[in-house]
């Protein structure tokens, strides 16, 4: 096991597009080795602009993981108290550009209820549906999570102040912040620790000073993202802009 408190490893690209081609990359590799060595894939996915391009992707060049998609499962690390329908909804966009084309199995994409009229209880149904896939576990055993970040060093629905981020029992929780300002369901940080994989995926000049601190001194935990430290691979994909460098010549 790593050690959870270094610094996350960081690749840096010119630009979003190449990044999320080393996103789509990485999925796959990831995805293929855990079902070489579990036989199958168990697959957290971010809302954000960045990580539709990668389900755009994904989806776009459906052949080459055909049959690691049959063998995935799809979990959404939080989702808005929003219908499916909603432009708002992580499901519901990320399904539309790209997930709708991959071969995952109806009964394995695990959604958050989010037109449930109480959050709460969509949270309750979500976890439930957790732990019976991850039967008998203390925590779930995500294969990989993505992961995006916010500008205020948010990541998955847990914002700076949040009192979900003292949750230190239940596997998710429900939170409210970000634009628009609703109700959500999200997973832990003990949820989110106990992966075996996370990968950040931050594109935009908007996002340089909450980089530079999720890449900061290792035990620096102000910012929510800073306090994702799973047993496993941390990495960061960032573009040249999120770096506050300028484009390459």
């Amino acid at each position: 096991m790593k050690d959870p408190t270094r610094t996350p490893r960081l690749r840096v690209f010119p630009d979003a597009r190449a990044l999320v081609r080393a996103a789509a990359a990485h999925v796959l590799c990831h995805g293929r080795r855990a079902v070489r060595e579990r036989g199958v894939f168990n697959l957290a996915l971010a809302g954000g602009t960045t990580p539709m391009a990668l389900y755009q992707t994904l989806g776009a060049g459906r052949a080459a993981g055909a049959d690691l998609w049959r063998r995935t499962h799809l979990f959404w690390g939080d989702e808005r108290a929003v219908p499916p329908e909603h432009p708002a909804s992580n499901y519901g966009v990320a399904w539309k550009v790209g997930l709708q084309r991959l071969a995952v199995p109806p009964e394995n994409v695990h959604r958050v209820l989010g037109e449930s009229e109480d959050a709460r209880r969509a949270a309750i149904l979500y976890e439930s549906d957790l732990r019976s896939h991850f039967a008998g576990a203390t925590w779930p055993s995500f294969d990989l999570v993505l992961l995006g970040l916010g500008a205020d060093g948010h990541t998955a629905s847990l914002f700076p102040g949040s009192d979900a981020l003292a949750e230190r029992e239940r596997w998710t929780e429900v939170a409210e912040g970000g634009e628009p300002l609703l109700a959500r369901v999200t997973l832990t940080l003990p949820a989110l620790n106990a992966a075996d994989g996370v990968l950040f995926l931050v594109s935009g000049k908007s996002k340089t000073e909450a980089l530079g601190r999720l890449l900061g001194l290792p035990g620096d935990d102000r910012l929510p993202a800073q306090r994702v430290r799973p047993r496993g691979e941390r990495l960061v994909f960032a573009d040249r802009a999120a770096m506050g460098q300028p484009p390459e010549s």
